[in-house]
C-alpha cells in the first residue's frame, strides 16, 4: 500500500507481535521522534530488495526474541488504545515546549514508557543534592499513638510525620509532595546505618542514580523441585535485591509503583503486611534491566535467619510479581563497592568489563 496506510498497517503488525521490516526510505514511521525503531523493526534499503532475504535469515534468535518483546511494549505502551495514542502525541508536543525538562528517549523506549516518565523526575545532577532541600519524612505505621512533638529529636533539616496509615505497607512508597529530591534514603526503624555509611551510598548512588543501592541484599533462586521462584535470606557470593531497609533510590519509582503497580498486588502487600521491599525490586529490575548495588555493610547488621511463615509469604510474594509482569525480572550480581575502592584506578580499570557484575 502506500505511505498513508503505513501507521494502520504498523499497529496490525505490532498489535500480533510480528516483526516489522521496513523497506520504504521516506516513511515516517510512527513517533520516530521518540521511538526508537531500529529495537522493533528491521529497517532496510528499498533499493536493495534482493538482500531482504539474506537480512532477515542472518537474524539470530536472541536478536528476534528481544525484537518481538520490543513490539509488544510499544504496541502496550502508545498504540493500544486511542486515548494512548492521543495521550502520546500530546506529551511529544509538550515535550518540544518545554525542551528543558523533555524526556530522553531511553525512557520513552524502556519499560514501563515515556506517559509514566513525568518531566519533573530530573535527570539533572543538582537536583540529587539531598542536604540542600532534604526533609525527613516519617511514615507512622505504628498502633501505639504518636509521641508529642517534644519528645522527638532535633534535626537540621524539617521533620514531616505522616501516620493514619496503618498496616498500608504500600504507603511507604507513596510520592509524597514532601519529597523535593531525585534521591530517596529509605530507612527501617531498627536500622543503625553510620553517618559515614549514608553518605558513601550516597556518593554511589549519583554513580547509578537509576539502581537501588544499599546494604541488605538478598537472592532468588528456581526451585526445580516445585516448579516456583524461591527466596533467600542466606550470605551467598552473589545477590538480586538490595532491601529497602537502607538503601537510596530515585523518586520516580514512588510513582510508578503506585500509578503503574496493579491494585491488586498493591492490595495483597497489604493485606500480607510484607514484601513490599520485593515489589520495589521487581519494579527496578524491569525498568533497568540491572541487577541493584550493593555496598560493603558491618557484621552487625547480619540478620537471623526469618521463619518459616515468612518465608513461605515472601516466595508467594515473588511467584505473583513475576506473574504479572510475565518473567522474572531480578538479574543475579557479585559487585560489592566498597569505600576504600571505589573510584580508583582498580575501579576505572574493571570497567572495562562491564558485563561482570551480571551472572
Amino acid at each position: 500500500g502506500g505511505k498513508n496506510r503505513s501507521f494502520p498497517v504498523l499497529c496490525f503488525k505490532l498489535l500480533a507481535a510480528c516483526i516489522p521490516v521496513i523497506l520504504s526510505n521516506g516513511w515516517e514511521l510512527p513517533f520516530s521522534e521518540v521511538i526508537d525503531w531500529r529495537k522493533a523493526a528491521i529497517i532496510g534499503d528499498e533499493r536493495l530488495l534482493l538482500q531482504v532475504p539474506s537480512i532477515t535469515r542472518s537474524v539470530g534468535r536472541d536478536r528476534i526474541l528481544a525484537l518481538r518483546q520490543q513490539t509488544q511494549f510499544l504496541w502496550d505502551a502508545y498504540f493500544s488504545s486511542v486515548t494512548k495514542i492521543v495521550l502520546t502525541t500530546l506529551e511529544i508536543i509538550h515535550d518540544r515546549v518545554d525542551s528543558h525538562v523533555s524526556r530522553n528517549r531511553l525512557l520513552w523506549n524502556s519499560l514501563p514508557g515515556g506517559l509514566y516518565a513525568l518531566p519533573q523526575y530530573s535527570t539533572d545532577p543538582a537536583q540529587r543534592m539531598i542536604w540542600l532541600n532534604a526533609v525527613i519524612v516519617v511514615l507512622w505505621n505504628c498502633d501505639k499513638p504518636l509521641p508529642p512533638r517534644n519528645k522527638w529529636p532535633s534535626t537540621s533539616v524539617p521533620l514531616t510525620v505522616i501516620e493514619g496509615q496503618t498496616k498500608m505497607m504500600s504507603s511507604r512508597f507513596s510520592p509524597h509532595d514532601v519529597i523535593l529530591t531525585d534521591a530517596i534514603l529509605s530507612l527501617d526503624e531498627d536500622s543503625v546505618l553510620s553517618t559515614n555509611e549514608v553518605d558513601f551510598a550516597f556518593l554511589v548512588w549519583q554513580s547509578f542514580p537509576e539502581r537501588i543501592v544499599g546494604y541488605p541484599a538478598r537472592s532468588h533462586y528456581w526451585d526445580s523441585l516445585r516448579s516456583r521462584w524461591g527466596y533467600t535470606s542466606k550470605w551467598t557470593n552473589d545477590y538480586s535485591m538490595v532491601l529497602t531497609g537502607a538503601a537510596f533510590y530515585h523518586r520516580y519509582y514512588h510513582y510508578l509503583f503506585t500509578h503503574y503497580v496493579p491494585a491488586s498486588l498493591l492490595t495483597m502487600v497489604d493485606h500480607m503486611a510484607n514484601c513490599e521491599d520485593i515489589l520495589m525490586n521487581f519494579l527496578v529490575s524491569a525498568v533497568t534491566k540491572q541487577p541493584p548495588i550493593k555496598v560493603t555493610q558491618k557484621k552487625q547488621y547480619k540478620e537471623t535467619m526469618m521463619s518459616q511463615v515468612e518465608l513461605s509469604l515472601r516466595q508467594t510474594c515473588m511467584n505473583a510479581f513475576s506473574h504479572w509482569l510475565g518473567f522474572m525480572p531480578l538479574v543475579h550480581s557479585q559487585m560489592r563497592l566498597d569505600p576504600v575502592l571505589f573510584r580508583d584506578q582498580v575501579s576505572i580499570l574493571r570497567k572495562k568489563y562491564r558485563d561482570i557484575e551480571k551472572l
